[in-house]
């Protein structure tokens, strides 16, 4: 009886001084990721910088359109946001917003000064024409299968000159997107539902877009008188 009691204190000291062995541990991992801009960021620049705004952008493909949506342009709104990115990074322009003026209104207000908004000189419109996503399935064998996810989208852009409507330049840029995952045997990678695919594809197209925009203001394509 004794012999067998020993025997349990063993067992239990050695339960106890390998727990920290056999316990659970956790990693941790980060890294920046690098982010696309277009090609004039960075670059010298001693021409003149148009006072830009942007007018009118909104949604003109199928996508998050139709009788199910709820009229909220979601996706005319996002390319937008990317679109006064981009455009400011190229530092070929001289960026007016429209979309904070009553926050900026409050906020001269309370620093008791006197707002003086500049008037814009040319006006930026557009839309995004195509958009979508699809899965394509391919099975080569038996043991083998593979699937993947493609994202298009296609934006247009205008210049107009604010005094006489005039449309003096126009641009398109589009781009692709697509996340492969294939098997052998039930063995390999998988991947869901990637729903960053849209984001990085209306962006790659936007990028697209500015570049060709700046490429036509540096060849003299278009110009505005700048005061």
């Amino acid at each position: 009886m004794e012999s067998n009691w020993n025997t349990m204190k063993l067992c239990f000291l050695f339960a106890t001084a390998t727990l920290p062995i056999l316990g659970c541990s956790a990693t941790e991992s980060r890294r920046a990721i690098e982010v696309n801009a277009v090609k004039s960021r960075g670059t010298a620049y001693s021409g003149p910088k148009h006072r830009l705004v942007i007018g009118e952008f909104k949604n003109r493909s199928p996508y998050m359109s139709g009788i199910f949506s709820d009229d909220k342009d979601r996706l005319g709104a996002q390319a937008r946001n990317i679109l006064m990115t981009h455009l400011t990074q190229s530092k070929r322009f001289v960026m007016m917003d429209r979309d904070n003026m009553s926050n900026l209104a409050t906020e001269a207000k309370y620093a008791g000064a006197q707002q003086s908004i500049t008037g814009g000189q040319i006006v930026l419109t557009g839309a995004v024409t195509e958009f979508g996503r699809r899965e394509v399935g391919s099975h080569h064998s038996i043991f083998h299968r593979s699937r993947t996810q493609i994202a298009y989208a296609k934006v247009t852009l205008s210049i107009v000159d604010v005094k006489t409507s005039q449309v003096q330049f126009s641009c398109q840029g589009a781009g692709e997107f697509d996340l492969k995952d294939s098997g052998v045997l039930g063995f390999g990678s998988t991947a869901g539902y990637d729903a960053t695919l849209a984001d990085k594809v209306l962006n790659l197209s936007m990028i697209e877009a500015v570049d060709r925009l700046v490429e036509g203001l540096e060849n003299n394509e278009w110009t505005s008188v700048v005061e």
